[in-house]
């Protein structure tokens, strides 16, 4: 398989993190999620801290749909708009297509889909759960009671949600923008990468 990107978007407990390192690893690529921040605040020379802080959520009070969505465009320092929250998502932005242009891997998240749209060599897959399932999960992994679990698996799909709309102008769980959408509580995660994997070789072999 010659330079195949792997992008996944992920409710949240869904385990889409999880089967992407899953997929990774079988492959023998690269898996990328929270290092795009620093790999992107080593380029910019913007303080990583700012990127964790914009990281796939925005400000309620910003949030205008359609507005911001990216076109490839960077502030220079010079300009006052240089650690915006667009900016650090533009030089987020860079990053992936420089990754995507250079090696094969899995990118998890940050509107990877989006923002390599045109590219023949990317498979856009988006993993989902029941709500349910996903709350199970988190309580399961962090030891927490059900209504924080309900709280906090609401709240990050409605910022990731929130994210999309506003950087891309779509919606974030629309099966359109998306190769395959797998429902992981169906299937397994072990099911899912074996999915992915199938959909690879037709594709790209």
């Amino acid at each position: 398989m010659q330079n195949t990107v792997i992008t996944i978007a992920r409710g949240y407990g869904s385990g889409g993190k999880t089967i992407g390192k899953m997929l990774a690893e079988d492959l023998g690529i690269h898996f990328y999620d929270r290092e795009l921040l620093r790999l992107a605040s080593d380029d910019s020379g913007i303080h990583e801290r700012l990127f964790g802080q914009a990281d796939e959520k925005i400000k309620k009070s910003l949030f205008m749909p359609g507005t911001h969505v990216y076109k490839g465009e960077l502030f220079p320092p010079e300009s006052d708009e240089f650690v915006s929250n667009d900016n650090l998502f533009n030089y987020q932005a860079k990053i992936i297509k420089e990754l995507a242009s250079t090696h094969s891997c899995v990118i998890v998240g940050r509107c990877a889909d989006y923002v390599l749209k045109g590219m023949d060599n990317v498979a856009r897959i988006f993993v989902y759960a029941p709500f349910e399932s996903c709350v199970q999960t988190v309580m399961d992994m962090y030891t927490m009671e059900r209504r924080a679990a309900e709280k906090i698996v609401t709240s990050t799909d409605k910022h990731r949600s929130a994210y999309y709309k506003y950087y891309t102008g779509q919606d974030w769980d629309n099966a359109k923008n998306y190769d395959l959408s797998l429902n992981s509580e169906q299937l397994g995660f072990e099911k899912c990468v074996e999915i992915i994997k199938g959909y690879l070789k037709v594709r790209f072999d």
